[in-house]
């Protein structure tokens, strides 16, 4: 075997020293947390999407995953509460019963759930443990409320999830709540209501500043809030 030559041998001794130097910052900053952010830098991004009732949520949600430049991969949230007329299972929700909801708990496969008081009866929704999310493997697009958020963030660490909080005045949000449950086969006008004020207290100013939200995208216009959420992921999300 011939020898190294003296560029191989600085070569090797450089990268002893500095395998010693990440020991020695490992060590210091607490190791754990060194080689989390190490993996960190390598992950992909949770990008949030949420806000109010009949704030375009679903809208910007499909039309961000149809946009094949932004190769966003889609988280599909459960939900116990009864389809609606259009829905299909598996597109927007996964849907289920709270019996097996109950079963996906006691796995320890819940990230994140909430239950809501309804008209009808508890809904809950959730996201689960369940395959579909691999940071490792790229950029997803999940939707939720502010409750869900602060929980994702707390599962897969902040640095991982994005918030998108979408914000459309209230007598807006108000007209396409009513057009929306209108055009149901059996309209629900006072769980309509009820979502309404509920959103108010879901979503006030003082929990939104405890969450660290900021940033807020207005769905006054639809095109202009897509273009400026496309630019925030492709920054965030390593695209440029």
């Amino acid at each position: 075997m011939a020898n190294p030559t003296k560029r191989e041998q600085k070569s090797a001794i450089f990268c002893f020293h500095f395998r010693w130097l990440l020991f020695i910052i490992a060590i210091a900053a607490g190791e754990a947390e060194y080689l989390y952010t190490v993996k960190g830098a390598l992950l992909g991004k949770l990008f949030y999407i949420m806000g109010k009732s009949a704030s375009g949520k679903d809208t910007l949600f499909r039309r961000l995953l149809a946009d094949g430049g932004l190769r966003l991969r889609e988280v599909i949230l459960y939900t116990t509460r009864p389809m609606r007329a259009g829905e299909r299972e598996g597109v927007a929700y996964h849907f289920l019963t709270a019996e097996e909801l109950e079963a996906f708990r006691r796995q320890g496969k819940i990230i994140e759930e909430r239950t809501y008081q309804t008209v009808l009866g508890p809904w809950t929704y959730a996201t689960l443990d369940d395959g579909q999310i691999h940071l490792d493997r790229g950029n997803y697009l999940i939707s939720g409320v502010l409750e869900s958020y602060r929980s994702t963030c707390r599962y897969f660490g902040e640095e991982q999830v994005e918030p998108l909080y979408i914000e459309v005045e209230d007598g807006e949000r108000l007209r396409r709540a009513w057009l929306r449950e209108k055009a149901q086969a059996q309209p629900r006008y006072a769980e309509m209501c009820r979502r309404f004020l509920a959103d108010e207290e879901d979503f006030s100013e003082e929990k939104l500043r405890e969450a660290g939200i900021v940033r807020r995208y207005s769905n006054a216009d639809l095109e202009a809030c897509l273009a400026e959420i496309r630019r925030t992921i492709q920054q965030k999300g390593g695209q440029e």
